[in-house]
C-alpha cells in the first residue's frame, strides 16, 4: 500500500461526498421559498431572491428591490455501529450530531431598466457542508473533518418578449474552498488512532451560466423553466500527513496537490396558480445532474499519472415540492409546503463521511408587509431523512457496518425593500 496514494484517495473521498450529496445541495435561497418547501420558486417572484432560481422572472418587477437573507441550519446526523473488525466494540462507533450548525447569508438586487429590460445581482450558495468526527475514531480513515464552502456571484438580465413570455440569462463566478482531514483510526502499525493520515486545504474559482423562461398564461397563472450549468473547480492547495517515513509517510512535510470536481447542473420546472383572491398553489420539480460524478482522479506534485482514481457512479436525482399560500389580509401571508428530496448515492457507495438518504421536507412560514415599501419574511422547515444501513471498507481492508439517520431544522429570516 502506497501511503502517498492513500493521502489523496482519502482527500478525494472527502471532496466528492461533501460536494455531491443531494441532502447538502443548498436550496435555501429565500425565506419565502423555505416556507413553501421551495415550491414554485422560479415562477412566483415575490421578492428579489427569485434571480437565484430564474432570471427571467425579474421582468415582473416594476421597482428596484433588494432582499437580504440569513438562514440557520441545525442538523442532527447520527451514526450507530452495527459491526466492526475483530477486537473493536461496535458500540464505540456510535456518534450523534456529526454535522455542526451552519449559517448561510445571501443578498439580491433587481433593477428594472424599462418595461422590457431588467438586471440583477445576487450573492448566494448552491453547495456546501461541514462534518466532524472525533480524532481518535476507530474508523478514522472513513470519516474525519470535512468543510466545503461555495459562494456564487451571479449577474443576470431579463427581457420581456411580449406580455406573456420573458427570457433571462446570467453569468456566475463560483468560489470554492475546502478544508479536509482524516485520521488513521484502528490500524496494524500500533500507531495512535488520532495520527493524521491526510490533511488538505484547497480553493479555486470557476465560471458557469444560467438561463430561464417565464410564461404568464394570464394574471393568475404562470409557469417557468430554468437551467443552471455545471461549474468545474480544481481545488489546489497543500496536503500532508503525520505517518512515519518508514511507512512511506511524510511526517508533516507539506506537498502540493489538486483535485478536479464538477458542481452539477440543475434544471427546474415551476408553476404558480392563484385560485382565489387569497389562496394560491405552487409546485416545482428539480433535476440535478449528479451523474457527472462517474469517477475522480487526484494528482500529486511531480507525478504524471493520477495517484488516485475511483469510480463513483452517482445517479441523477429529482426533488418534487408542493406548496400553498394564503393572504390573510393586506399585510400578512401564510405559507406551507412539502417536498420529497431524492438522494443520488447508490447503496454500494454510501459512506459515513456524508451519510446521505432520501428526505421529506415539512415547511411553513409567513410574511409581513409594512406600510412603507418594505417587508419581512420568515420560513421554517423540518427535514426528515430515511434511516440507512450500509457496510464500508477502509484502505486497510477492514469492514465496518453502520446505521445512519439524519434530520435537520432550518430557519430563515429575510428583509425586502423596494425603491
Amino acid at each position: 500500500m502506497k501511503i502517498n496514494k492513500n493521502i489523496l484517495a482519502v482527500t478525494a473521498n472527502l471532496l466528492v461526498l461533501d460536494a455531491s450529496a443531494a441532502a447538502f445541495q443548498l436550496n435555501e435561497h429565500s425565506a419565502t421559498g423555505l416556507g413553501r418547501a421551495f415550491a414554485g420558486e422560479g415562477a412566483i417572484a415575490d421578492n428579489a431572491a427569485v434571480l437565484a432560481r430564474n432570471p427571467a422572472a425579474m421582468s415582473m418587477f416594476e421597482q428596484a428591490e433588494i432582499s437580504v437573507l440569513a438562514t440557520a441550519i441545525f442538523p442532527d446526523v447520527s451514526l450507530e455501529g452495527v459491526s466492526a473488525p475483530q477486537g473493536i466494540d461496535a458500540e464505540t462507533l456510535n456518534l450523534s450530531s456529526i454535522a455542526p450548525d451552519a449559517f448561510i447569508p445571501s443578498i439580491y438586487y433587481i433593477q428594472p431598466i424599462n418595461h422590457e429590460l431588467a438586471i440583477g445581482f445576487g450573492v448566494f450558495s448552491n453547495f456546501g457542508l461541514s462534518t466532524k468526527l472525533p480524532e481518535d475514531y476507530a474508523a478514522g480513515l472513513l470519516g474525519g473533518e470535512t468543510s466545503l464552502t461555495t459562494v456564487n456571484f451571479n449577474g443576470s438580465v431579463s427581457y420581456k418578449i411580449n406580455e406573456k413570455l420573458s427570457l433571462g440569462a446570467g453569468l456566475n463566478l463560483v468560489y470554492g474552498d475546502a478544508e479536509l482531514s482524516r485520521n488513521l483510526g484502528a490500524n496494524q502499525f500500533n500507531l495512535p488512532n488520532a495520527t493524521i493520515a491526510a490533511n488538505m486545504t484547497g480553493d479555486d474559482y470557476g465560471f458557469g451560466w444560467n438561463i430561464g423562461a417565464l410564461y404568464e398564461i394570464n394574471a393568475q397563472n404562470r409557469i417557468s423553466l430554468s437551467y443552471r450549468s455545471q461549474v468545474d473547480l480544481t481545488l489546489t492547495g497543500d496536503y500532508s500527513n503525520d505517518l512515519p517515513i518508514a511507512l512511506g509517510g511524510l511526517e508533516g512535510q507539506v506537498l502540493a496537490g489538486d483535485l478536479a470536481i464538477a458542481l452539477p447542473d440543475i434544471a427546474e420546472l415551476s408553476g404558480f396558480h392563484q385560485l382565489s383572491d387569497k389562496f394560491a398553489i405552487h409546485y416545482s420539480v428539480m433535476w440535478t445532474g449528479w451523474s457527472s460524478f462517474e469517477k475522480l482522479e487526484a494528482f500529486a506534485q511531480g507525478i504524471d499519472d493520477p495517484v488516485f482514481s475511483k469510480v463513483e457512479n452517482f445517479e441523477n436525482s429529482m426533488r418534487s415540492s408542493l406548496g400553498v399560500s394564503y393572504d390573510f389580509d393586506e399585510a400578512i401571508t401564510f405559507r406551507a409546503g412539502i417536498a420529497y428530496d431524492e438522494t443520488p448515492v447508490q447503496q454500494a457507495y454510501r459512506s459515513i463521511s456524508i451519510p446521505d438518504s432520501n428526505r421529506v421536507w415539512y415547511s411553513t412560514g409567513f410574511s409581513y408587509r409594512f406600510k412603507n415599501a418594505s417587508s419581512a419574511d420568515f420560513g421554517f422547515s423540518y427535514v426528515k431523512g430515511q434511516e440507512e444501513t450500509f457496510t464500508e471498507t477502509d484502505d486497510f481492508g477492514q469492514q465496518w457496518q453502520f446505521n445512519s439517520s439524519g434530520d435537520a431544522l432550518i430557519m430563515s429570516a429575510q428583509y425586502n425593500y423596494r425603491f
